[in-house]
């Protein structure tokens, strides 16, 4: 009888795996639609007290999301103002959902990633992930490993789709 061998594990294939440059923290949602009059208006002295009492030392080492999940029209300094505040205890602060907020984070892991591993290889950008992983992570990466990378599949080792291949 011949032996079992692992082609996955013998071949020169090199997985990426946008799950592990998921960087460590709390997510957390800071919604001014509670500061504003009947959640739609803003009246700059109220919002003021209200930013001025807010415990901000909460969002200590945390990556924050700042909305308003109401149609109102908040003026451009509102949210300034709050990421003034924020600025000291969050790690990062963007104007928009937890998807946003994670794009903006992954962009930043990605314009810096050193490329260089990928160079000349065939490449596996790992599809499923536990963590919230934004479908422009996976858009990103792959712009940032194309240029290097001698071909780029996408999914699991098994059941891959070929997405580029150098010519």
């Amino acid at each position: 009888m011949s032996e079992i061998t692992n082609r996955v594990a013998q071949s020169k294939l090199v997985t990426f795996d946008l799950e592990e440059l998921y960087p460590k923290g709390e997510r957390k949602v800071l919604d001014i639609k509670d500061w504003l009059l009947e959640g739609i208006i803003l009246r700059e002295k109220e919002f003021r007290n209200h930013v001025d009492d807010h415990n901000w030392s909460d969002y200590q080492d945390s990556y924050v999301a700042l909305q308003c999940s109401t149609d109102a029209i908040v003026p451009g300094w509102a949210f300034m103002l709050v990421a003034s505040k924020l600025t000291p205890y969050a790690n990062k602060v963007v104007v928009g959902s937890l998807e946003d907020l994670e794009t903006v984070l992954y962009q930043t892991i990605l314009e810096n990633l050193d490329v260089s591993p990928y160079a000349d290889k065939p490449v596996i950008i790992k599809g499923c992930s536990k963590k919230p992983v934004p479908e422009n992570a996976y858009l990103m990466a792959i712009e940032k490993i194309q240029p290097v990378a001698k071909s780029i599949m996408y999914g699991e080792a098994c059941s891959s789709v070929p997405l580029f291949k150098k010519k």
